[in-house]
């Protein structure tokens, strides 16, 4: 496979023939809100990037935030200024009447401008699903093709007979040359779009990229060798056959250093408290008082899960009013945090009052973390 030397690679470190998708406009810019609408499938993929926290579970996540009601989707769309959300899974047709609920719930919420794709696989695909998704509001539909099976690919002519956006998405498998460029032959008069995606490897039980003898990039790189390579390959096939379908190469560094990256940026704009310090990055810097024993350490995670929140928060809250009072803070000057039982406010204070607190049996830190719901730690220094 030699690179097209004519097809260069675009500001968001990706590469197209035609228009970028509406649902990836969106997306580069951070925009998407990623809406995981259940872990359950009918299909089994070898490289299947899910968790396995969500791998094969009838869960609900709005990027990072677990969901327990539609008010949780609201407040992380909120969180990120949303202007779209990208419905995925497992399969969202496993949970057609939840998905479609979520759109109209969304659409009701944002306004009809609010911009929703989807993914699915042809697996489960009949007229009556497509119509209760059409129905609802949803702009774009993806579908995912099997590469080792022809059987279901007909199934893609049932989406021509409602008005949205229609594409096919797919993974760029480094031995699946012939594969993929049969997919495009079929599907390059049927559909709007094709978005390519360079396959990263997941660290996860499911895929089994490295067992099947695929290797990384590089040491520091999930990206599988020869898969960019491909994608570039597979442009080149657009244009040689001179079709007139759009197409997209959709690199792991647009995901990490443009989508991403921006997303941070913007949920840290929106969501960040008055006293958190901001960086370039979207990070956030602030100070923490935690109770010794549910402090960042090992397994964290893990306690955090499994910890009685309410006991911990309710023995914040008298701590509380002490702080407030003898410091005379401003009600917006500190927080407790519901999610990570512990106090947050101005690094300046920590530093500042660092002994007070170690006499309240608190443990005084600096915290560098992303601004997501998950609030994952980049940095921690306790104080002594």
């Amino acid at each position: 496979m030699q690179e097209n030397r004519f097809i260069q690679e675009n500001k968001y470190f990706s590469y197209n023939l035609g228009k970028l998708p509406e649902g990836c406009r969106y997306c580069v810019k951070g925009e998407k809100l990623v809406l995981f609408i259940t872990g359950e499938c009918p299909r089994r993929c070898y490289f299947c990037p899910v968790s396995d926290q969500k791998y094969q579970k009838d869960v609900i996540f709005a990027n990072e935030r677990k969901i327990e009601s539609f008010a949780d989707v609201i407040a992380e769309a909120e969180a990120m200024d949303a202007k779209g959300a990208g419905i995925t899974g497992g399969d969202p047709l496993c949970k057609i009447e939840r998905t479609t609920e979520y759109i109209q719930k969304l659409k009701k919420h944002f306004g009809k401008d609010f911009h929703i794709h989807l993914y699915t696989s042809l697996n489960l695909v009949t007229l009556e699903l497509l119509k209760k998704l059409h129905e609802a509001g949803l702009d774009e539909i993806r579908f995912h093709l099997d590469l080792d099976s022809k059987k279901l690919w007909n199934n893609l002519e049932l989406a021509k007979e409602f008005k949205w956006n229609v594409g096919v998405e797919m993974p760029l498998i480094p031995n699946k040359e012939k594969e993929t460029k049969a997919v495009i032959d079929f599907i390059h008069d049927k559909v709007e779009f094709l978005n390519l995606n360079e396959l990263e490897v997941a660290d996860n039980e499911q895929s089994k990229l490295l067992q099947l003898g695929f290797q990384t990039k590089d040491q520091l790189s999930y990206a599988l060798k020869g898969s960019l390579e491909l994608g570039l390959a597979m442009l080149e096939h657009v244009q040689a056959k001179g079709y007139k379908i759009s197409a997209h190469l959709c690199t792991a560094k647009l995901k990490d250093a443009v989508q991403l990256s921006n997303r941070i940026k913007r949920e840290a704009k929106v969501s960040r408290n008055k006293f958190d310090l901001v960086d370039e990055e979207g990070m956030l810097t602030r100070g923490a008082l935690y109770f010794p024993e549910l402090a960042p350490g090992f397994e964290y995670r893990k306690q955090l899960e499994l910890c009685d929140k309410n006991y911990f928060i309710g023995r914040l809250k008298p701590l509380c009013d002490k702080i407030k009072k003898d410091l005379k803070l401003k009600d917006d000057d500190f927080k407790i945090d519901m999610y990570k039982p512990r106090i947050i406010l101005a690094k300046k204070q920590v530093l500042k009052n660092k002994k007070k607190f170690i006499k309240l049996g608190l443990l005084p830190a600096i915290v560098t973390e992303y601004p997501t719901a998950d609030q994952l730690e980049v940095e921690v220094e306790f104080l002594k």
